[in-house]
């Protein structure tokens, strides 16, 4: 932990885990294992962080969300936790559950929009506004973000044949060799549940 950052008392931090410049980590937080907090990141209470876990410079996440193991944060994205704040309205009571599940990727300056789930190994592209649930190793880009595409769990764009003989799809990961299987608009790795 670097001597400019805030750890306030009761917090969880994990094994191996890196705290940077003018970073807080509220009492109630838990962090889980060789995490990285960059520059001036803030981690409010109700806030659970898994393993592996890269929160980029300027990001801030608030109440109610949920980093599952790998997820990567880029600088600057934005979470929100009440869908509709005003100034002079406590909203406290109202705040949304907010889920990036495993592996997935959050672009540099991309907006998550309270009470959505990001699903595994999804990719988030820079500077995207996130308003619905994303599937897994889906690709979105946009404001509102729209899919346009599917990642491999090593970050490649996964490429599909046209489908025209009614079975299930395959794409591979050029840099694996992995195969993934693309069935009613879901990936799934191949050889896995």
């Amino acid at each position: 932990m670097h001597k400019t950052a805030i750890v306030d008392a009761g917090a969880s931090i994990g094994l191996g885990t890196n705290i940077w410049h003018w970073s807080h980590v509220s009492g109630g937080a838990v962090i889980g294992d060789k995490c990285s907090l960059g520059q001036n990141v803030f981690i409010s209470n109700k806030v659970i962080i898994g393993n592996n876990v890269k929160v980029q410079n300027n990001v801030s996440v608030y109440d109610n969300v949920t980093l599952e193991d790998d997820v990567f944060c880029g600088p600057s994205i934005v979470f929100t936790n009440v869908y509709n704040p005003r100034s002079a309205i406590s909203r406290k009571d109202e705040y949304r559950d907010t889920l990036v599940k495993k592996g997935a990727t959050l672009g540099a300056n991309c907006t998550i929009v309270c009470g959505v789930k990001i699903g595994r190994y999804a990719f988030i592209g820079a500077g995207s506004v996130v308003t619905k649930d994303i599937e897994d190793y889906a690709l979105v880009v946009g404001v509102p973000a729209k899919q346009i595409g599917w990642m491999s769990e090593f970050g490649e764009r996964l490429q599909f044949p046209v489908k025209s003989d009614g079975k299930d799809m395959v794409g591979k990961c050029l840099s694996t060799g992995d195969t993934y299987i693309l069935k009613d608009n879901s990936v799934k790795k191949e050889g896995t549940i």
